[in-house]
């Protein structure tokens, strides 16, 4: 016997560990042999917790492949498909869901499979359900035509229709409800007024930070962030940054690519950065999409993405530096940044702070910024169209000495007033 309704399938995920469940709606070309249409765009990725993205330029559609750890659900099991992936087709662009049945006896076959050309009825009464976990899993469920949870689910769409393919549930009370949750936090933190300046050790020990540049640290420490140098979000399942100006750093991926990916951050900094009187060498300066940097001599490109049609059009494709004789110097492979950017950033929080520098402590203040859901289209459009700069502030200590040291920090920022581009929806929230 299957789910009777809705409640007893949310109270069933929520069981599990389920903190977001959404419906799609399927149609009789989502099977086994065609794969399950997600989506038009890279949006998608924002729902799913998924593993490191691989391009497969070779292929005779070139894609990107992302694995999703998969678990079907029933009133008294759950089995994992693992074959299961997100296949991700810039060309369209579209992504798909695929290998969801492989090695998975729990799996509904019957239901999946492709329906003979002359039994097409143009529709379909077939339900999706997902849930998705904070250990990145994703749990499945489908309501089976004519059952009465698919027409309690439709009954859903028809009342609610969603923007997009997916129908977002509600979770019974006493779920987690994290952006609530997230903002809870942050307005006890806006409460307690200036905190001192902070951050977490590797251990998540709590030590003073005297810099005056860890507004950053502190908020994370405040929240009880441990850094791990993960592409996950931060709290809850969202990515935290504190601001104190009207610029915010979104993400620092180093390069994998070019001079740099080749002979690593130290080599580059000393072949291309520039010498200061207190003898180490730097690489900074304010890189905009096709501009050339005259602290630099370098331009900023984006090859493989069309901003006039919003269209990736080559999983080999990357964000560049080059430099005055045509050399990549830098680059960041769209793979590498696709995998940062939507797993990480699909949620996030953006939280001025003010500081008092005797002592040093941090006021992070109302209201706060909440993006939800983003697309890799979207960050790149940003960057062709200047409102996202890469700003580096790499050096070199000691340069020339035995002991030289290298730190590298390769920023891609924008203007607080322009994050709304970068998000489906992007709203303040106060937490007076």
């Amino acid at each position: 016997m299957g789910f009777q309704n809705s409640e007893q399938l949310l109270n069933r995920l929520k069981d599990l560990g389920a903190e977001r469940v959404f419906v799609k709606r399927l149609s009789e070309n989502d099977n086994s042999k065609q794969q399950i249409y997600l989506g038009g765009s890279f949006e998608v990725l924002s729902f799913f917790p998924y593993g490191e993205i691989t391009a497969f330029p070779e292929l005779k559609s070139p894609n990107f492949k992302a694995a999703l750890d998969l678990y079907w659900v029933d009133i008294d099991n759950q089995e994992k498909a693992v074959g299961a992936q997100l296949i991700l087709y810039p060309a369209y662009p579209e992504v798909r869901l695929s290998g969801f049945l492989a090695g998975c006896k729990a799996a509904p076959s019957e239901h999946l499979q492709q329906v003979p050309r002359d039994r097409r009825r143009g529709s379909d009464g077939r339900f999706l359900v997902f849930g998705t976990t904070s250990d990145s899993r994703t749990l499945i469920h489908l309501a089976p035509a004519d059952t009465p949870l698919a027409q309690e689910l439709l009954g859903k769409f028809t009342a609610s229709p969603p923007v997009g393919l997916f129908l977002e549930l509600t979770l019974p009370i006493g779920s987690n409800q994290n952006k609530a949750k997230v903002l809870l936090a942050l307005k006890e933190i806006h409460s307690g007024g200036f905190h001192l300046s902070c951050r977490r050790d590797n251990k998540g020990i709590v030590i003073p930070y005297k810099a005056t540049n860890g507004g950053g640290y502190t908020l994370e420490a405040l929240l009880g962030i441990t850094p791990n140098g993960k592409s996950e979000p931060d709290y809850l399942g969202w990515e935290i940054k504190g601001h104190s100006t009207g610029r915010v750093t979104l993400m620092t991926p180093e390069p994998n690519g070019g001079f740099y990916g080749e002979r690593g951050a130290k080599e580059f900094v000393e072949r291309y950065g520039h010498h200061v009187e207190d003898g180490n060498m730097y690489f900074t300066g304010a890189h905009k999409f096709g501009v050339l940097c005259a602290a630099t001599g370098m331009t900023l490109e984006v090859l493989g993405f069309d901003p006039k049609t919003n269209k990736l059009h080559d999983v080999d494709g990357s964000i560049r530096l080059v430099d005055a004789a045509g050399n990549e110097a830098a680059s960041w492979a769209f793979a590498q940044l696709l995998t940062h950017w939507n797993r990480k950033h699909a949620y996030a929080a953006y939280v001025h702070y003010t500081l008092k520098e005797v002592p040093i402590s941090y006021r992070y203040d109302s209201p706060v910024l909440m993006g939800e859901h983003t697309d890799f289209s979207k960050y790149l459009n940003a960057i062709c169209s200047g409102a996202i700069i890469f700003d580096p502030g790499s050096k070199v200590t000691k340069l020339g000495a035995g002991n030289s040291r290298i730190k590298a920090r390769s920023q891609f920022r924008i203007k607080t007033k322009d994050l709304g581009i970068l998000y489906q929806t992007l709203t303040e929230e106060v937490i007076q």
